[in-house]
């Protein structure tokens, strides 16, 4: 009986490891359970890196090395492999990696003094390597599908298409047939490409996201500051190109006169919704993202930590995890559906709301 459940726990670490990806990799090579922190294994996923871990091969770690670019305290810049900096004490040309401090993480330099600072660091970092990798697999899937359409220009009698270009068309119809074009109305045509690319660029970035294995596994949309981007990239659509009638229901909206004067009440309740909108999009994805990446890392985790319990408990707790892990999996797939959707549907009603044109008597 002993013999089984140590096999069927080992199963479930594989499963396990292929779920959570290279991160709970050392615990599979013999690290010790109670020196498992879950916390720091989950924040090292969600974080960012100077390097792209795949695996742990024994003790050897196998790592994608990822250009580092950092102006130093004297003026002169730096460019060399990340691979210079890996392990605790590495460091080259007077720059290491914080293990801890307020720059915990991130590359810092260390003067003469001492003193350790943060240089101007333009490094390609995990997340933006993930980006390149994500924006040139879309550009390629939708030149693909352009292509298809400039050849039938010349064939006009060519059937249909078919297959991944006609998936293609159909997710892109619907968008615009039920979302872009009922939110925005006559005007829909000139903001469909914006609203399309964010749609395509969120999704694909969200599925990459659920992938444990390189290209896979970078928290994309799960980082503040691309979802930042984002929000600001539909704060400019809505109010860039807003009409006078949008802006006239800002700053003198159609309420009594008491609520506008001699205390702009209303007035500044709409000019604050204009920066609440866009921090409502940009919150809703990080944190939805976020969220299903720490659920499926601390499953993970669970097994690991119940190790010490002996194999009968370990397996059958790392039996349940490893189910609940295939649901989350499973139900992110829809997750980065929706929210690809929810943020396109809401960026399409902002811009709708902002086309209003003035009353007149």
């Amino acid at each position: 009986m002993n013999r089984h459940t140590d096999i069927f726990a080992r199963i479930a670490t594989l499963l396990a490891l292929l779920l959570a990806g290279p991160l709970a990799a050392r615990a599979a090579d013999g690290e010790q359970a109670e020196d498992i922190s879950p916390q720091d294994i989950v924040l090292e996923h969600l974080a960012d890196s100077y390097g792209w871990h795949i695996a742990t091969v024994g003790d050897a770690d196998i790592a994608i090395p990822l250009p580092v670019i950092v102006r130093g305290a004297d003026g002169g810049w730096h460019l060399f492999s990340s691979a210079r900096l890996h392990g605790a004490d590495a460091s080259y040309e007077g720059f290491h990696i914080a293990s801890e401090g307020k720059h915990k993480g991130k590359i810092v330099e260390t003067l003469p003094g001492g003193e350790e600072v943060r240089p101007l660091d333009l490094s390609l970092t995990k997340n933006a390597a993930a980006l390149l990798i994500s924006s040139a697999l879309l550009v390629t899937v939708v030149m693909g599908c352009a292509r298809w359409y400039k050849r039938r220009e010349a064939h006009p009698e060519q059937a249909s298409p078919h297959g991944f270009v006609a998936f293609m068309e159909m997710v892109i119809m619907d968008i615009v047939n039920s979302v872009i074009k009922p939110s925005i109305g006559p005007n829909y045509r000139r903001y469909a490409p914006y609203l399309l690319t964010l749609f395509f660029f969120i999704i694909c970035n969200n599925l990459l996201g659920l992938i444990p294995i390189f290209p896979g596994g970078a928290n994309i949309t799960g980082n503040i500051a691309v979802t930042f981007t984002l929000a600001l990239g539909s704060f400019i659509a809505v109010n860039l190109f807003a009409t006078k009638g949008y802006w006239k229901d800002i700053f003198w909206p159609d309420v009594p006169t008491w609520l506008k004067v001699p205390v702009p009440l209303m007035p500044a309740i709409e000019f604050i919704g204009i920066f609440t909108k866009p921090f409502a999009l940009m919150i809703r994805l990080f944190a939805n993202i976020l969220g299903g990446h720490a659920v499926v890392l601390g499953l993970v985790c669970v097994i690991f930590v119940t190790a010490k319990l002996g194999a009968g408990l370990n397996a059958g707790i790392g039996f349940v995890a490893v189910v609940l892990n295939i649901f989350i999996d499973f139900l992110e797939l829809l997750v980065a559906y929706i929210q690809a959707y929810v943020f396109t549907l809401l960026t399409a009603v902002f811009i709708g709301l902002s086309q209003v044109e003035e009353h007149h008597a």
